[in-house]
C-alpha cells in the first residue's frame, strides 16, 4: 500500500495555512488590501501598452529585469549593482528568506508583523524569535536588540512602517539595530512613502548586513503589475540573487515602471491626498464613541472596536469591506481600513457611527 501523500510533503505545511482574504475581494467600497484608490490615467496606460506592443512576445524577457533595475537605480540615485527587481515584493521576500534562512537559523520578527514572514521562516525550518510590539503598537527597539544579542539571531525582519500595526521605526533606531546586531537585517519599507520617518536606503553602502525591501503596489498604485525591489550592497546582492527565480518579471512591468517614474507627480499628488485624508479620518474616527484609533505612518488606519467580528460583518453587509486583524498579537478587536476616496471613507464613517 502506498503511503498517504501527506507523508511525502514538507512537514512544515502542517503549521501554516494558505493565504486568504476574509470577506473576499469584491465590495462596493473596498478598503481591505491597502491599495491606492487611484488607478493610472488612461493616457498613461495607452502609452505603456503602445510601447509593450512593440516588444517581441515570443521571446523570453531578460533573466533578470535589468532595464527595470537600471531605471529604479537611477530614480533613487544608487548603483545599479545594488538593485534587484522582482515580481512583487512577496516574490522578493521568498528569495531573500531562501538566501538567509535554513534549518535551525534564528529569525527575529517583531510581532505583530506581515504574516508572510512567519510562514517563510516555518517553511524553511528556521527558529522564530518573537519580540512583541509595545501596547501602543510601537516598536520596542531595546527589546529587539536584547533578544537578538541573547538569542544570537541570524536574521532580523523589520516591517517599518509596520503592517498591520501602522507605525514606523526612526532612521536612527534602524541604524542602531543594524550596527549593533550581528545579523542580516531586512527593512521592509513597503509603506515608506506615507511615513513621517526617513528611508534607510542611504545606509546600504555603510552596513554590509542591511537589505531594504520596496514595493510599487502601494504609493505607486501598481498592485496589479507586481513590481518589487530589494536594495543592498553589491556583495550581499550577489548572494541573495542566487535563489532568485529567473524570467519572473516581464517587459510589461519594466515599461510600466519607467512610465510611472517619468510621471512621478501622479504619485506625489496621490500621496498628498492620502496623507491629508488620513489625518481627516483619524480625527473623525476619534470622535466616534466606542472607537479607538491608532496613529498611522501608512495608507491605512487601525481602529479598535467593541466586537471586531460583529462590526466587520455589519460593515460588509453595508457594502464596505475592511480587514479584521484582531487575530494578531496585541490587536484584539482591531480592524484595518486603507484610505479610499472621500465618498468611500465617508461611507465607512457613516456605518461605524450606526454601529
Amino acid at each position: 500500500m502506498k503511503r498517504d501523500f501527506r507523508a511525502l510533503l514538507n512537514p512544515a505545511l502542517e503549521r501554516i495555512e494558505a493565504y486568504k482574504v476574509e470577506g473576499g475581494q469584491d465590495a462596493q467600497v473596498k478598503l481591505n488590501q491597502n491599495e491606492s484608490p487611484f488607478d493610472l490615467p488612461m493616457w498613461l496606460k495607452d502609452n505603456i501598452l503602445d510601447e509593450f506592443r512593440r516588444e517581441p512576445w515570443n521571446r523570453y524577457p531578460d533573466i533578470l529585469p535589468y532595464r527595470g533595475m537600471a531605471t529604479y537605480a537611477s530614480f533613487l540615485g544608487v548603483p545599479v549593482e545594488s538593485v534587484i527587481m522582482s515580481n512583487g515584493s512577496n516574490e522578493m521576500l521568498y528569495t531573500i528568506f531562501m538566501a538567509c534562512v535554513g534549518v535551525g537559523r534564528k529569525v527575529l520578527i517583531p510581532e505583530p508583523s506581515f504574516s508572510l514572514y512567519d510562514k517563510l521562516a516555518v517553511l524553511l525550518q528556521g527558529e522564530i524569535v518573537s519580540v512583541p510590539l509595545q501596547p501602543d503598537l510601537g516598536f520596542d527597539v531595546d527589546a529587539i536588540i536584547k533578544a537578538a544579542t541573547q538569542e544570537q539571531v541570524d536574521f532580523i525582519v523589520l516591517s517599518t512602517p509596520n503592517n498591520p500595526a501602522g507605525k514606523s521605526m526612526s532612521h536612527d533606531e534602524i541604524e542602531r539595530i543594524v550596527s549593533t546586531c550581528d545579523a542580516i537585517v531586512l527593512a521592509d519599507e513597503a509603506y515608506i512613502e506615507f511615513s513621517r520617518q526617513e528611508s534607510v536606503v542611504d545606509l546600504i553602502d555603510r552596513y554590509p548586513n542591511l537589505i531594504v525591501l520596496r514595493t510599487m503596489s502601494k504609493a505607486l498604485a501598481l498592485a496589479g503589475m507586481r513590481i518589487g525591489f530589494a536594495l543592498t550592497n553589491p556583495e550581499l546582492m550577489g548572494e541573495i540573487t542566487k535563489p532568485k527565480i529567473p524570467f519572473a518579471s516581464g517587459r510589461l512591468a519594466e515599461i510600466t515602471l519607467a512610465n510611472v517614474l517619468e510621471n512621478y507627480s501622479l504619485v506625489t499628488d496621490a500621496v498628498r491626498y492620502i496623507l491629508a485624508e488620513r489625518q481627516r479620518m483619524e480625527e473623525a474616527l476619534a470622535g466616534i464613541a466606542g472607537v479607538e484609533v491608532f496613529e498611522s505612518d501608512t495608507n491605512f488606519l487601525i481602529i479598535r472596536v467593541g466586537n471586531a467580528k460583529e462590526v466587520f460583518t455589519k460593515l460588509r453587509e453595508g457594502g464596505v469591506l475592511v480587514r479584521n486583524v484582531s487575530g494578531y498579537p496585541l490587536m484584539e478587536n482591531c480592524l484595518r481600513c486603507n484610505i479610499g476616496l472621500i465618498e468611500e471613507n465617508d461611507r465607512l464613517l457613516e456605518l461605524l457611527k450606526s454601529c
